[in-house]
């Protein structure tokens, strides 16, 4: 196994395809080919499924893929230490957030002060936040009440109570506040599996021998929204995620307190790639 065969691997896998990995390295595609065909001889195995012009990682694709991403992180490392640019902090930084009220301002803080560096947005339930941390395919997460291994660094944002939210009429002017043991008489609308505000609201209720059984089950807070805005039913966020809206109102739940904590997370072991170390320095600045 050679470090150009890894290389060309790598960036296949990486975009998706042997011409754009060649543009990529500066080759041409039968150079690439070569040597990934050599990596595969060498090695008895099948890396991509070839399908007219494209390609497509086998399991064992995924899984070299997945090393090589720490490989080709670590190599970059390496040579950012041994040429003294360490100080520099560019690069792509990917956010994956349950919530992007949590991040925003970090996120202008963290541009105004690298400004050489882009940084990406995306938005995934905490089951999938954690899942795209692990497979290299973002540096920072946001999520709620993570109980993660010791491969994940925890920096804790606070907590707020959860909330109701429905739209005018769903429920009687004057009632500001609903019992769980009420909420199971309306039509609910509940985030998809994964989401802990789902998780924390269904373990409330079971603990109160309630059964609340979702009437919509919407991908996304945004979902959510759209849908409990129409009058289909009643929403559940955290309060410090609640957005005002004329179309809906907050309620609060009464007979108990469930609380949803909100948390910046990476990856233990990338802890001294630039772009994480520096955006996890103005979090930690921010929370004194």
């Amino acid at each position: 196994m050679r470090h150009r065969q890894l290389k060309a691997f790598h960036n296949v896998a990486r975009f998706g395809g042997f011409s754009r990995a060649a543009e990529a390295l500066f080759l041409t595609q039968p150079a690439i080919s070569e040597q990934v065909r050599k990596l595969e001889q060498d090695h008895d195995t099948l890396l991509f499924h070839r399908e007219r012009k494209r390609v497509r990682l086998t399991e064992t694709g995924e899984q070299l893929f997945l090393l090589t991403k720490r490989y080709f992180e670590v190599e970059e490392q390496i040579e950012e230490y041994l040429s003294q640019k360490g100080s520099a902090v560019e690069g792509e930084l990917r956010v994956v957030a349950d919530s992007a009220h949590h991040v925003t301002e970090l996120l202008g803080e963290f541009q105004k002060r690298y400004p050489h560096t882009t940084i990406s947005l995306r938005v995934g339930n905490t089951e999938k936040v954690v899942e795209e941390l692990r497979a290299y395919n973002a540096e920072i997460g946001v999520v709620g009440s993570v109980s993660p291994g010791k491969d994940i660094t925890v920096l804790d944002l606070g907590a707020s109570e959860i909330v109701a939210f429905a739209a005018h009429g769903l429920l009687l002017a004057s009632q500001e506040s609903v019992s769980l043991k009420d909420l199971a008489k309306f039509p609910l609308v509940f985030r998809e599996n994964g989401s802990k505000t789902r998780q924390k609201l269904e373990e409330e209720a079971l603990r109160q021998g309630i059964t609340l059984t979702p009437t919509i089950v919407a991908e996304g807070r945004e979902a959510v929204r759209e849908v409990v805005a129409s009058g289909a039913g009643i929403g559940f966020v955290s309060l410090a995620e609640y957005v005002h809206d004329t179309r809906f109102r907050k309620i609060s739940l009464s007979g108990t307190q469930i609380s949803m904590s909100e948390s910046l997370v990476h990856l233990t072991q990338r802890h001294d790639v630039k772009v994480i170390r520096a955006f996890m320095d103005i979090a930690r600045k921010t929370q004194i």
